[in-house]
């Protein structure tokens, strides 16, 4: 065939279109590939909390002497956790039965505070038990009851905790339990405010598991430290046998109602959970469901780690635990919802 200059034009023409054509696809192809990344949630999304550890969820290695009390910052920092919220029962025994209970409790707390300081964990709070009801009618068992909890409010300003955790347990009926709630609880958020430390109630069984009620209590109270500490999984108003504890649940407060319905007043949050799937979702709870509700109330303080399963060990738990709220409020975060 014989090659002209007219035939060498058009072949030429025919690859510069040719490449033209390639160039505006791969420049497509790759405005494409950006406006995709562009709407990806951003990988580096952080949840909009923080992140404790909360001791009762190695409650079993302690009871069982494998784990100190006095070494839970330091596994607390092993596991990555910003934050620590002790137990006052693992340490009160130890103390009332020294020679000196308050040279003992000094003891103590100075350990705990070394402690946090060594593992760079900040103390949060103190969740107190087995120190009298603050809602009995009873005038002389509450005010006793005050008193019993004030060494605690001493201890978390000492500690540098923002919050003591209290139970609200007394009358069982209902407009006495209020009365009685509100004069118990106002007495020792007075002492407590002196301190700059907080007096919150967590739903906890009975009548402080309903929300509705609790939330009225609060407002009576009407004092900016007095406030809530919202529980994923401890709605129970009534169990077998009229047990507190450990027999089974007969009757149960809306648990996302009674979330959504705490947290205007929350200063801390504790994430309950007892069992997961295959994806790592908690099978008895929905956790983006309660973790939107604790978004929208504005919420961006710590979320404190409370496994009680048992077909996970504490640790494995713990660590289930965690990451979904990770995934959870990383997710929520970014959605910016």
């Amino acid at each position: 065939m014989k090659i002209t200059p007219t035939r060498i034009y058009s072949l030429f023409f025919a690859l510069f279109l040719s490449l033209g054509i390639y160039s505006c696809k791969d420049q497509k192809a790759e405005n494409k590939d950006t406006e995709t990344a562009e709407v990806q949630p951003e990988e580096n999304a952080k949840p909009f909390f923080k992140l404790s550890l909360a001791q009762w969820s190695l409650n079993k290695p302690i009871f069982a002497g494998e784990l100190d009390p006095m070494d839970f910052a330091e596994k607390a920092s092993e596991m990555n956790f910003e934050g620590v919220e002790y137990v006052s029962s693992f340490y009160a025994e130890k103390i009332k039965d020294s020679d000196n209970p308050e040279e003992s409790m000094q003891k103590v707390l100075d350990t705990l505070k070394a402690k946090s300081e060594e593992f760079n964990v900040e103390n949060v709070l103190i969740m107190v038990d087995g120190e009298g009801e603050l809602a009995s009618p009873d005038k002389t068992e509450r005010e006793e009851a005050v008193e019993n909890h004030k060494k605690w409010v001493d201890a978390a300003s000492f500690l540098g905790a923002h919050s003591i955790r209290v139970n609200l347990f007394g009358s069982e009926e209902p407009e006495e339990w209020k009365t009685s709630a509100t004069q118990g609880l106002k007495a020792l958020s007075e002492y407590a405010a002196e301190k700059n430390v907080n007096v919150l109630v967590e739903n906890h069984g009975y009548l402080s598991s309903d929300a509705a009620l609790l939330v009225e209590v609060i407002e009576n109270v009407n004092m900016e430290n007095c406030g809530t500490l919202p529980d994923f999984g401890n709605f129970c108003l009534k169990r077998e046998g009229g047990e507190r504890w450990e027999a089974k649940c007969i009757e149960e407060y809306p648990k996302y109602q009674g979330i959504e319905e705490m947290m205007p007043h929350a200063m801390a949050v504790s994430a309950k959970s007892y069992d997961f799937n295959e994806e790592g979702q908690e099978t008895t709870l929905d956790y983006e469901r309660i973790l939107k509700l604790v978004k929208d109330a504005g919420y961006t303080g710590f979320v404190g780690v409370e496994y009680e399963g048992e077909n996970l060990s504490p640790e494995e738990g713990i660590k289930a635990t965690k990451e979904l709220l990770i995934e959870v409020g990383s997710k929520l975060n970014s959605n910016n919802n």
